[in-house]
């Protein structure tokens, strides 16, 4: 009995290894399409989510006698505009200082920043300034290309590296007329922005094309049938269902979206940088088939002049004559055929036949595609 009962035991496991066998196999090509495609966050954007620019003037002080020199006009002009706001009464004559420097602030302020975030600043000299290296920037009002005041900056700055100058030699180490402050910004005002334009919202990608825009489509309508549709190349509009179109909900609804797989398609390229010899192909290039043959010429020029002596007791003057070696070497190529490729793979092994370097191969890329037989956009850099 306790052999059958193994037995048994035995062909039950056989049995479920079985099935589980059988099962990976038919899910194996849904795991293949979800590992070829692509989150739908990483490819699009939801229209208006983008950051802002803001930009200021302002005055740096602080430093130690390498700020803006007196025939810069403005930065005495800032300095006395501050002083007077806090009742100090001085004109630009009376004052003489090295010690400050106007600069420009500028910031990114991202989508949905609210009122007492931080932003990073960056601060550039617009005088003759040397250093801001020990710099404060003073509180400095940040706006918009509307002129409207978003944030405010201030703080100690950081120019990551030095300028050491003395009579005879200088030494620096990066810009030291641009520095950072690390949360120098405030938020004062929220950009006003609704992810809803009327009853829909749209979806741009980052890289237009028609077939990913189509293909975003019916991956939409798996989830929401009915609900997207594609206006171009970049741009698909999505009507939420009644349930989503309240403002607590549209949250939830946006983050399905970006949670959706989709293969995104693209132009066959060949992107060339000659300056680099750099090749890079994408999966969708084919070549036909063509013969190529491809050698090279390299010519050495090489001046050996010879100095000519006079006889003894001649009349004669030392002279250099000209003497130049020429040489010419052209290697011998045979003509080969590169068979059509059907994948890259297949192309890029039939060009390693021929055995030559990078740049070479943009000559024969270039050759190739002339010939009408490289079936994909040629882009030199």
């Amino acid at each position: 009995m306790k052999s059958k009962g193994r037995i048994v035991s035995i062909v039950s496991v056989y049995a479920r290894t079985i099935v589980l066998i059988v099962l990976l196999s038919l899910l194996h090509p849904y795991y293949n399409a979800t590992i070829a495609a692509i989150r739908v966050k990483d490819i699009a954007y939801v229209k208006g989510v983008r950051d802002n620019q803001l930009y200021g003037y302002g005055l740096v002080v602080g430093l130690q006698g390498s700020g803006d020199s007196q025939i810069f006009r403005v930065t005495r002009q800032l300095a006395v505009n501050i002083f007077q706001k806090l009742g100090v009464l001085i004109s630009e004559t009376d004052f003489l200082s090295k010690n400050i420097a106007a600069v420009m602030i500028t910031v990114n302020i991202p989508a949905f920043a609210r009122p007492g975030d931080k932003l990073d600043v960056v601060v550039s000299s617009i005088g003759d300034a040397k250093s801001l290296e020990g710099g404060v920037l003073l509180q400095t009002a940040l706006q918009g290309a509307d002129n409207e005041v978003y944030a405010v900056a201030q703080g100690p700055l950081s120019i990551g590296g030095y300028n050491i100058e003395g009579q005879a030699q200088s030494v620096r180490k990066n810009i030291s007329t641009t520095a950072y402050i690390s949360n120098g910004a405030i938020v004062e005002k929220e950009i006003q922005f609704s992810l809803m334009q009327g009853k829909s919202l749209s979806v741009v990608l980052r890289d237009p094309d028609f077939t990913t825009a189509h293909r975003l489509v019916e991956v939409i309508h798996t989830l929401y049938p009915g609900a997207a549709r594609a206006i171009d190349a970049a741009v698909v509009t999505i009507v939420p269902p009644r349930e989503f179109q309240s403002e607590d909900a549209i949250v939830r609804f946006v983050a399905n979206i970006e949670e959706l797989y989709v293969k995104p398609d693209s132009i066959a390229r060949v992107i060339i940088n000659e300056r680099t010899g750099t090749i890079v192909a994408g999966e969708n290039v084919r070549i036909s088939t063509v013969a190529v043959a491809h050698g090279n010429l390299s010519i050495t020029i090489s001046e050996k002049p010879e100095v000519s002596q006079p006889g003894a007791l001649s009349s004669g003057t030392t002279a250099i004559v000209p003497r130049t070696d020429i040489q010419v070497e052209e290697e011998e190529k045979k003509l080969n055929v590169i068979q059509e490729g059907v994948t890259i793979a297949d192309v890029a092994r039939a060009l390693n036949i021929l055995g030559v370097t990078p740049r070479d191969l943009i000559s024969i890329f270039q050759a190739i595609k002339r010939a009408g037989a490289l079936h994909a956009e040629l882009v030199i850099m």
